[in-house]
């Protein structure tokens, strides 16, 4: 047997090995060792994958044992279970309501802005819109090739300025003392970035106290 396997490609030795459930790492002469060590000993890996299979046999009939006498209202650990809580929803009127729709249809069709060539370097992909400037700047003079500019007739519903999608007016908070100022029907609290991950949990606790909602809440806090 062992001559067989120094006859094989190291590809076939390892289809072998996959076969048997051994490892096909090492070289050539590791391979044709494993096989053969295999090879001799076929019994006791008989009686060891029997043994395995009667455990776990045994344990499937526990847990069905365990299933069948299960019981909702004993059992059922409250601590574990995740208890989902619907985030907080403004109160508007029919005309915020209406303005905060008509802005999200707008938002369809307005281009998106970038700064003049923001295909060229990777800083100003990244940033936001500038305003071009220069004699012969080609996005200045609004040739067709070159992305849209900033215009007046680009602007959103007034009466939606200012408003999260949500229909909240946004307040920035950088303590939990700066909740108290809050009113939770008609603004959400917004966490200042500098704001670190312990004050943040101060934060979002007296938030939920006082029923405001947090609109950049980290989960990881």
């Amino acid at each position: 047997m062992t001559e067989d396997y120094d006859n094989m490609t190291v590809a076939e030795l390892k289809v072998q090995l996959k076969e048997a459930g051994l490892p096909v790492s090492g070289k050539k002469a590791d391979l044709v060792s494993r096989l053969s060590d295999a090879g001799n000993a076929p019994v006791e890996e008989t009686v060891v994958e029997e043994a395995v299979v009667e455990e776990a046999v045994a344990e499937e009939a526990t847990v069905t044992e365990e299933d069948e006498n299960w019981d909702d209202e004993e059992d059922w650990d409250k601590d574990v279970a995740e208890v989902h809580v619907a985030k907080q929803k403004p109160v508007l009127d029919d005309a915020t309501k209406a303005a905060l729709a008509l802005r999200a249809e707008q938002k369809k069709a307005t281009p998106s802005f970038r700064r003049t060539e923001w295909f060229r370097y990777k800083r100003l992909a990244r940033s936001g819109w500038r305003a071009p400037h220069g004699m012969d700047n080609k996005q200045r003079k609004n040739l067709k090739y070159r992305s849209s500019l900033v215009r007046v007739g680009h602007g959103k519903v007034s009466a939606a300025h200012g408003l999260h999608p949500s229909g909240f007016r946004e307040v920035m908070v950088q303590n939990s003392g700066d909740l108290e100022e809050i009113d939770p029907e008609t603004e959400a609290a917004r966490v200042g970035g500098t704001v670190g991950r312990r004050k943040c949990g101060h934060i979002y606790s007296r938030a939920d106290e006082l029923g405001i909602r947090v609109l950049n809440r980290r989960r990881d806090v």
